[in-house]
């Protein structure tokens, strides 16, 4: 029924089809426009996420649903509600991310965490349907150059080179900002890790800033991100940065639609002063197919050590697949330019992913190695020359290893 679902929804969202009332079935009301070209996939996944409210209908259960609102992507209710997320197994092989003890829970109509609204796309058009979850239809030409490595010994090399950038930004007095997007699981994390656990905390810092304050709310938008810029001699890494408003601000309706037209419109203005101002500034989208971030998840959902990385958030983005999708190209769009280019890295495999990001920063400096000769010699040390205090005055951490 699904597929049938499924089949009926991605027709009546042709691009050429106007906003129509039509009924499934199983006898549901349902409006799908497609002004703006909705991609036939995301109307099939808003098919198969309605299919446990179809099944209740059919057992003679009541719906939360009275019709859906027109809208370029529907996965809103009727006009003046809120969106309710149910909870949704997979098409494939029918796996619920909140299974517990191999048990298989039933869909529920409780919302996996707060409602949000729907974002509004209308009047924003994307050139071409391209983004990071195209895998099943694009095939990426293999690149030239790739080889077999030891990562272990791949990564001490780059590692090494990160130590020597570093020690040339500080002697030449550099100011370079690194940034790091992309969707839930994708590797982000990991990557920053990797770049700034050899480098010294004081020249290379990361910053993940949290929920802005009322006080930041009421602020120029950029404003709190530009007193984390670096000063002379120092590198600034962002695990995401300003571009949350182009993306989860957008799609979980944290922002207005004025507000994210106007980012749209001064992001490119803003990183051409910081680049005018002697700024270098890198971009990266860390790019991840549903089906890895599906089974990470998964991961993260049975290991104890691993659950904070995992927030109501993320299993609700899942339900928001295609806004997201939607939301990036868009970005893409407005921000990829000439002076401050976007670059996406394949986060599939991550210990590829972090080698491959070590080496394009390192491409992007005409670095020398600057750090200290090896035919430096110690000075003797200097001897005590007092009675130092006694030992058991001193309160020493247990030693149970």
């Amino acid at each position: 029924m699904a597929a049938q679902l499924a089949h009926s929804t991605a027709r009546q969202c042709g691009p050429s089809l106007p906003a129509a009332s039509s009924r499934c079935s199983q006898g549901v009301e349902c409006n799908l426009p497609a002004q703006l070209g909705t991609p036939h996939r995301i109307c099939a996944s808003v098919a198969i996420l309605r299919t446990s409210e179809h099944r209740r209908l059919s057992a003679g259960g009541s719906s939360g649903y009275s019709g859906y609102q027109q809208h370029p992507l529907p996965f809103s209710k009727t006009s003046g509600k809120r969106f309710s997320c149910l909870a949704k197994k997979d098409d494939k092989n029918g796996d619920d991310l909140t299974k517990k003890n191999g048990k298989q829970k039933e869909p529920k109509e409780k919302a996996v965490m707060e409602d949000f609204p729907v974002p509004n796309w209308e009047g924003i058009e994307r050139k071409a349907h391209f983004s990071d979850d195209a895998s099943k239809t694009l095939v990426l030409e293999k690149k030239t150059g790739k080889r077999e490595y030891n990562y272990d010994k791949e990564l001490e090399k780059l590692q090494l080179e990160l130590v020597k950038l570093q020690e040339w930004i500080k002697n030449k007095g550099l100011r370079v900002v690194t940034i790091f997007e992309g969707r839930d699981a994708a590797g982000k994390g990991g990557i920053i890790n990797t770049i700034s656990s050899p480098l010294n905390p004081r020249i290379v810092s990361v910053h993940a800033l949290g929920t802005p304050s009322d006080r930041e709310k009421t602020q120029w938008y950029f404003q709190r991100y530009v007193k984390e810029l670096p000063a002379a001699g120092e590198w600034v890494i962002f695990d995401r940065s300003w571009y949350n408003r182009a993306g989860v601000e957008k799609v979980m309706g944290f922002c207005t639609d004025e507000q994210y037209t106007e980012f749209l419109d001064s992001c490119p203005l803003f990183e051409r002063m910081l680049v005018r101002s002697g700024i270098i500034l890198l971009k990266y989208w860390v790019s991840v197919s549903p089906e890895e971030q599906e089974r990470r998840f998964k991961e993260r959902l049975h290991r104890p050590e691993k659950r904070w990385k995992l927030s109501p958030m993320d299993l609700y983005a899942r339900s928001r697949w295609g806004d997201y999708s939607y939301a990036k190209d868009i970005m893409f769009q407005a921000t990829d330019t000439k002076q401050c280019p976007w670059y996406v890295i394949p986060g599939d495999d991550k210990k590829a992913a972090r080698l491959n990001t070590i080496q394009h920063i390192l491409d992007q400096f005409n670095y020398e190695d600057l750090i200290v000769p090896d035919d430096l010699e110690l000075p003797p040390r200097q001897e005590d020359k007092y009675v130092r205090p006694p030992l058991q005055d001193q309160t020493f951490v247990p030693q149970k290893f």
